[in-house]
């Protein structure tokens, strides 16, 4: 087996055994084709012209006559992988007896143990032994190169790998990819990842040749950094992976106690996570599937020209949409303007060349109105497509309309049909461009010979413009380099203002010349000595300073600034304030700049437009910290309103180098100091001169922990602590 790319973590022992193992043992197989039992131990029998199959019950019988031995001490030679099948309270002593036989793989398909803490026991005696567990609570694996089949479910051989923590997602997946005509190499259920976990299993499917397109459903992303590494290694591979996770509604938001933890989602850093590494998320099952079907056909096409697909897929940015009819053009060509894509005017050339091809009175612009000429002669579609395929005005073309569907009402015209789709496919893989085709029929030859050719045919527009839109956001990865935390000179303990302004100050980032005082004399004393006029006077020890009355602007000499203490004295009653000079520099905006430090991903940085209305406009950009300059810089061009920053209307520009590096000394900051779970900046004022912070906060690991917990469910994300600024 071609060893696993280095992607930063080594397994501890390969996979081999769990997808091609030259022995397998089912224990709790039956007869009975209403338990699970029987269809692990029927899987497992298709697959012994490769391996032994040893099928396990204590009560005895036979399946495909194959006995059923009384236990794994029976069994003639030492089980590779186990599959056990059994009621909880007997999973532990199957695996001791497993260990015992020399097994080096399990597969768990009940649960582990009443509890989390069973399981985790369960997993340190496999890995104590140097073996493998997969589950428990899965489904199974299927590897359909390697003729393993240890699961319930269809999974067509094919070129999609799947890993799923989710067993009936899965199955809805294997069958819609089946009526797509495409299949799997390998399919993984995780269970409950208690040792083999997602990123184990995508890795895996990096090295395994037969696997084209890689697709998960995560919901526990564990070590989330190694994963982040994995995924960008498998886009490097020329390997897309395709994601579902849940998370996208606002509940994981509702405790936070910063704009950041409001802002900073479970589902956005995965986001984040995944465009930075160059995997795709997306929504639904069907997405996934209609994306890998597209995906998988670039595959089938460049190994019928004779070449395996080199590096990542390229982009499809423009379409070139061809159509039965006017309104099924139209409509198309507005799907897929509607995802992004580009439905460009065509070059003259490019109009007379199609001119010449069709009847007057069709449409050669973009899309093209067929206007009858596909029913007068099929070839036309060919010739047609042939020609926008080669001329260069678009990455990919589409079909829609009633192609694939003549045979249907005519079966003479079947041989004819699927010859003309030969013609299609041959002019997709000369040209080293994408057809699409969108068709009313459903499996007649003519589909057949599209899919089988590397042509993604699709029963809705939608779904191809979905898919094509998808693929279009497969992006070079950033030019990154994750650096390790610098030894910390000290540990925060208070998260106020003036403690993480002291930190920031020493990565760098500049702020307003302040005191901190406790009285109104000493405020005026620090206007006078310190900040002058106009200045202004913040209460410390506030979650919320704007709203709690806490922040007095533009104060302009020692009597305001004598009353404004008093009033906010009495408001909110804060012992401490601190004197700050009056930050009013021209062509100024606010930014906000935050780190939270996620449960798996670690500290995440995000970017946005800051002050008050930071949460309302919820215009942010996040990665992984900590970040380079020209990645910090990236992020803020991301931005709705990036052209506020490089210039709007005539308004000069902010000064967008030292924006950045301010991001970067945000980022850097809460990197270094594992004790902060948040640490934001809000607002940042930028302008064309400089950056300066105005305010800043943190917030502590009041439980005192220094490193992420193993464990992040999207769905059911905490919150942030509240703490005194």
């Amino acid at each position: 087996m071609t060893p696993p790319p280095d992607t930063g973590v080594h397994a501890r022992v390969g996979l081999d055994a769990l997808f091609d193992p030259r022995s397998v043992a089912v224990v709790g197989a039956s007869d009975n084709p209403e338990k699970w039992g029987y269809w692990l131990a029927s899987g497992a029998l298709s697959g012994r012209d490769r391996r032994a199959v040893h099928l396990v019950n204590h009560r005895g019988g036979t399946l495909g006559g194959e006995p059923f031995l009384p236990d794994l001490a029976s069994l003639p030679v030492p089980p590779e992988h186990v599959v056990v099948a059994v009621p909880p309270r007997h999973v532990r002593p199957v695996i001791t007896d497993g260990l015992a036989a020399g097994a080096r793989c399990f597969t768990v398909i009940t649960s582990g143990g009443a509890t989390a803490e069973e399981e985790r026991a369960l997993a340190e005696l496999v890995t104590a032994r140097g073996a493998r567990l997969l589950g428990p609570n899965c489904m199974g694996v299927v590897d359909t190169t390697s003729e393993l089949r240890l699961s319930w479910g269809d999974f067509p051989s094919g070129g999609l790998g799947l890993v799923s923590q989710s067993g009936n997602l899965a199955l809805e997946i294997g069958r819609l990819l089946a009526r797509s005509g495409q299949g799997f190499s390998r399919f993984v259920s995780l269970g409950n990842q208690r040792d083999i976990d997602a990123a184990d299993a995508l890795e895996s499917l990096i090295a395994h040749g037969p696997t084209r397109a890689l697709a998960a459903y995560i919901e526990d992303f564990r070590d989330g950094r190694r994963l982040a590494r994995v995924l960008a290694a498998a886009h490097a591979a020329g390997k897309p992976v395709l994601l579902l996770t849940v998370g996208r509604s606002a509940a994981s938001g509702r405790a936070a106690a910063s704009h950041t933890g409001a802002l900073v989602s479970a589902r956005a850093t995965v986001e984040a996570v995944c465009r930075d590494a160059g995997a795709l998320l997306l929504g639904t099952a069907g997405e996934l599937v209609d994306t890998a079907v597209y995906l998988l056909a670039r595959g089938v096409r460049e190994r019928s020209a004779g070449h395996a697909p080199a590096g990542p897929p390229p982009h499809p940015r423009s379409v070139a949409v061809v159509g039965d009819s006017g309104g099924q053009g139209a409509l198309a060509a507005d799907a897929f303007a509607a995802q992004g894509l580009d439905v460009p005017a065509f070059a003259e050339g490019t109009r007379d060349a199609v001119a010449e091809q069709l009847p007057g009175g069709a449409g050669c612009g973009n899309p093209v109105d067929l206007a009858g000429a596909g029913e007068a002669d099929l070839g036309n579609y060919a010739r047609v497509a042939d020609t926008l395929l080669h001329s260069g005005d678009t990455d990919t073309v589409v079909l829609t309309g009633y192609f694939g569907d003549y045979a249907t009402a005519n079966p003479a015209q079947t041989d004819r049909e699927c010859e003309v789709a030969n013609a299609l496919a041959d002019a997709a893989v000369a040209s080293g461009r994408a057809l699409v085709v969108h068709t009313m029929a459903r499996d007649t030859p003519a589909l057949t010979v599209l899919r089988q050719r590397g042509v993604p045919v699709y029963e809705r527009i939608e779904q191809a413009a979905t898919a094509v839109a998808a693929a279009a956001r497969l992006t070079d990865l950033p030019l990154t380099r994750e650096e390790p935390p610098a030894p910390a000179t000290y540990r925060l303990t208070d998260g106020g203002y003036e403690s993480v302004r002291e930190l920031l100050a020493s990565y760098q980032l500049a702020f307003p010349a302040a005191e901190f005082v406790t009285d109104a004399d000493g405020a005026v004393e620090a206007a006078e000595h310190r900040t002058g006029y106009p200045l202004v006077l913040k209460a410390m020890g506030l979650a919320h300073k704007t709203e709690a009355g806490g922040v007095a602007l533009s104060i302009a000499d020692a009597d305001a600034l004598r009353t404004a203490y008093a009033r906010m004295k009495a408001a909110t009653g804060a012992d401490r304030y601190a004197v700050e000079a009056m930050a009013t520099p021209p062509y100024g905006h606010e930014l906000i700049v935050g780190v939270r430090r996620d449960p798996s991903f670690g500290p995440v940085v995000m970017v946005g437009i800051g002050g008050v209305t930071a949460e309302l406009l919820a215009d942010t950009a996040l990665a992984l910290a900590p970040l380079t300059p020209a990645r910090a810089r990236a992020l803020l061009l991301r931005l709705r309103h990036a052209p506020l920053l490089t210039g709007w209307r005539g308004a000069p520009g902010a000064h967008l180098d030292a924006a950045a590096a301010a991001v970067c000394a945000v980022a850097r900051a809460a990197v270094d100091h594992p004790e902060l779970t948040e640490l934001e900046v809000n607002p940042l004022l930028v302008h064309p001169g400089g950056a300066i912070a105005l305010d800043a906060h943190g917030v502590l690991d009041r439980a005192g922990s220094t490193s992420p917990a193993p464990v992040h469910r999207v769905r059911e994300e905490a919150g942030g602590l509240l703490v005194e600024r």
